[in-house]
């Protein structure tokens, strides 16, 4: 089987080949690693690979599979986590020269999990530095589209999403906030979820984000993300605010009709002012594949949703900062870079009154959410709004009432609610603009209805071919310099 072949299948199909022995699973990790080798010096998804180790745990995996000891759909796939992510004896550096030296002692717990699955990993990916948004100058090399080297991969996940759209993982974790699993998944032309919080243990991640970060997979298909969510989903007693629920067989959902079913479109995150028309027209095409596949389809209304991103900034950006006023900010102003900083002096400055008032009105949006999700089973909008931008007129430099609301609010309007509802919101690809960049749908549902969400995501993906495209690295001239 050719390289790019093996390497660009899902991750359902590699470890159905492995299963039945028909593709070997140190094929497929030395296959990643070429690819990595080759085009990951332009790409720049990863921050530390950790290709000797990875090839001897596929040696292991092959050893075991062969002797029929098979753990399951994730044994001998090659996985990749953002670099929040703790990883016992390797590198991990926040995405911040501050960290470059930081070798942990322990396994975060979604690593141990996918380890116990037997999936190997392969690396360690490139993210916005300290997991906020805004990063200006990447201390580990400008992460790149795949679909077009001038354009962002999004972030702060970035290099989770560069890297399963590559082929240089079967899927990747990352963590989302307000949006940086979506994003991601969005801009490079593949699948990320953010589970309902709680659903994934966070122990063991930097997750300075107290009342918002979660942990999701990154992958190339719906049934991908389903196995591995199966895999890290659980209560952890290590995280106290992880969940007690039972876990569902998120794979057995995947082939339900939606016959009967009713999607909300959200109207303030499908067609407000400054939605770019090529993500407008995908949508409209997308609400008639869902009614083609029996679905009712009605509009609703989230009259506050365009609050959520001030307030999801006010609380969230104030979080992080309090935790990182006295390990970093003091001591390490010069070293971080200027869009960090800058971002969490202001969180710095946000007074305790106004903190206060902004996290009651968190929960009015949330309500409003949760109220709307009452009389449908799911919502869906686009999951941006505008295709992947130039990385040069995406830095959030903001000197203007008009730059805010371009650059910070229009950007972010459609992940935050989700974010603020702490629900479970997927993001899968809906089509390509003329000029080949991905357009994204995004898909949410009430509180651990994950399976409800994949069941919904899967139909559309199996009525559509959008999900079979791969970006062509080969047009990606591979001597380039760039830092």
């Amino acid at each position: 089987m050719p390289t790019d072949e093996e390497s660009l299948l899902s991750a359902s199909e590699q470890g159905r080949l492995i299963r039945d022995r028909k593709l070997s699973p140190v094929e497929l990790v030395q296959s990643c690693l070429d690819r990595i080798e080759r085009w990951d010096p332009l790409l720049r998804a990863y921050i530390t690979v950790c290709a000797d180790a990875a090839l001897e745990e596929a040696r292991v995996a092959e050893r075991e599979i062969a002797a029929g000891r098979w753990r399951g759909p994730l044994h001998g796939l090659p996985f990749g986590v953002k670099d929040q992510l703790n990883t016992k004896g390797v590198l991990t550096t926040l995405g911040s020269r501050v960290l470059a030296d930081n070798v942990p002692d322990h396994d975060a717990t979604v690593i141990e999990r996918l380890k116990g699955a037997g999936a190997i990993l392969i690396g360690k990916e490139n993210m916005h530095e300290f997991g906020k948004g805004g990063t200006v100058e990447f201390p580990y090399g400008q992460p790149r589209n795949p679909w077009n080297i001038a354009h962002n991969p999004a972030g702060s996940s970035s290099g989770s999403g560069i890297a399963v759209a590559s082929g240089f993982s079967s899927g990747s974790l990352g963590e989302d906030t307000g949006g940086s699993v979506r994003s991601p998944a969005a801009a490079n032309g593949i699948v990320g979820i953010r589970p309902t919080f709680g659903r994934v243990s966070r122990w063991g991640g930097t997750m300075y984000g107290w009342t918002a970060d979660t942990i999701g997979p990154l992958t190339r298909t719906v049934e991908d993300n389903a196995l591995f969510l199966q895999a890290i989903a659980g209560h952890d007693p290590r995280d106290p605010l992880s969940s007690t629920r039972p876990v569902p067989d998120y794979a057995a959902a995947l082939n339900k009709s939606l016959r009967g079913m009713t999607l909300g479109v959200v109207r303030e995150l499908s067609w407000p002012d400054g939605a770019n028309v090529e993500v407008v027209a995908a949508m409209r095409e997308t609400i008639r594949v869902f009614e083609s596949l029996g679905a009712v389809v009605r509009e609703v209304s989230l009259t506050r949703a365009k609050y959520a991103v001030p307030l999801q900034l006010l609380t969230s950006d104030s979080d992080i900062a309090a935790m990182m006023l006295r390990k970093w900010l003091r001591t390490h102003w010069n070293d971080l870079d200027v869009g960090t900083r800058t971002r969490l002096a202001a969180g710095c400055l946000i007074p305790a009154t106004v903190y206060h008032r902004a996290m009651r009105g968190r929960a009015l949006v949330r309500r409003e959410v949760l109220d709307v999700l009452q009389g449908v089973d799911a919502l869906i909008c686009p999951t941006n709004l505008q295709p992947p931008g130039l990385i040069e007129a995406v830095k959030e430099t903001v000197d203007s009432e008009e730059a805010m609301e371009k650059k910070v609010i229009l950007r972010r309007i459609s992940t935050y609610p989700f974010s603020m509802a702490n629900i479970p919101a997927l993001a899968l690809p809906m089509g390509f603009t003329t000029k080949g960049l991905p357009l994204s749908l995004q898909i949410a549902a009430k509180p651990f209805a994950e399976a409800t969400v994949f069941s919904i995501a899967h139909a559309y993906e199996q009525a559509t071919a959008w999900h079979t495209r791969h970006p062509d690295l080969r047009l990606i001239d591979s001597g380039a310099k760039t830092s």
